[in-house]
């Protein structure tokens, strides 16, 4: 199947690119210039969001957007921003854990698939020669090499882990005592006072002229300019936070929820957009707007918060 605002074909997991893709689309700041720590400190800071009714949706853009509702909720407390890869990097130490990106996938669970290509990797943003860039399934891609084998994340402590699959979310939400939101805590979250806006900050998708997020300028995929200071990821808290003090709940990674996106166990639903969604492609940096994702699949822009319930 095809998952909207992705462009790529899925077949029992596995990525299969019609278009040939060579090098790597490397993220860091525009300018060149070495990758920053925007907030003074990463770790787990939260902040609370009170019990209440809340009004969610918008005018829908896509078909499996929500028309407004309203929806009763207890109070929960949210990571103020994605988890980081020197936060994931405790988790993994103390536990032990491989994610699934780092393991091979088991050939009983893809009947009629070569078990030669069955191989442990992720889906990775990368470049193509001609007009512009575009993904393809790298083996030996996952969170600790998040272009492949020969890349790392030395120096990156503080950009959003990536290459993440629902199971490795839930692991870490589980260690850390805590839970991954449901859509409508997300959205919550992420709209504060602004019922059925557009954007989480209101109509304007840059108030003052300002970049409130890390997403795609320039037409995908030829190019992108980097005008809001990135191409490719950034490191948390680089864009003013929203009205409940959460950085980045728009752009720079999706971010997994723990909503089924439809009857399909194996599917779920992640939120806000990431560093690739443009105003002529993809356009879901939008907090009404959702994603379907296999629940098993993972890629250099998907990453995770957590919340905690208990007051």
């Amino acid at each position: 199947m095809t998952r909207p605002g992705f462009g790529v074909a899925v077949t029992c997991g596995i990525f299969v690119f019609a278009l040939g893709v060579y090098g790597l689309f490397l993220s860091g700041p525009a300018n060149d210039a070495p990758p920053q720590q925007c907030l003074i400190e990463d770790g787990p800071g939260r902040v609370w969001i009170s019990a209440g009714v809340y009004r969610l949706g918008a005018q829908p853009r896509y078909p499996e957007e929500r028309q407004p509702y309203s929806v009763e909720t207890a109070g929960f407390w949210i990571d103020q921003h994605e988890v980081t890869n020197a936060q994931f990097a405790q988790f993994t130490d103390e536990t032990g854990y491989v994610t699934r990106a780092e393991q091979r996938p088991d050939p009983d669970d893809y009947p009629g698939i070569d078990p030669q290509l069955l191989v442990a990797g992720s889906a990775v943003f990368g470049v193509r020669s001609g007009d512009g860039f575009w993904w393809r399934f790298v083996s030996g891609a996952n969170w600790k090499k998040p272009y492949g084998r020969g890349s790392s994340i030395r120096g990156l402590d503080h950009f959003p882990v990536v290459h993440i699959a629902y199971g490795d979310a839930l692991a870490y939400a589980l260690w850390a005592g805590a839970s991954l939101p449901t859509e409508e805590e997300w959205e919550i979250a992420a709209r504060g006072s602004n019922e059925g806006t557009t954007y989480e900050w209101g109509e304007a998708f840059r108030p003052d002229r300002q970049w409130r997020a890390n997403t795609w300028q320039g037409p995908f995929p030829v190019v992108d300019t980097g005008d809001d200071g990135y191409t490719g990821l950034a490191p948390i808290g680089c864009y003013e936070a929203n009205e409940n003090a959460l950085y980045d709940m728009t752009g720079n990674v999706w971010e997994w929820t723990s909503s089924p996106f439809d009857a399909s166990a194996m599917t779920g639903t992640i939120r806000g957009g990431s560093y690739l969604c443009s105003s002529d492609f993809c356009a879901r940096f939008r907090p009404s707007a959702r994603q379907a994702q296999e629940r098993d699949f993972s890629a250099s822009h998907i990453g995770f918060r957590t919340i905690r319930r208990e007051p």
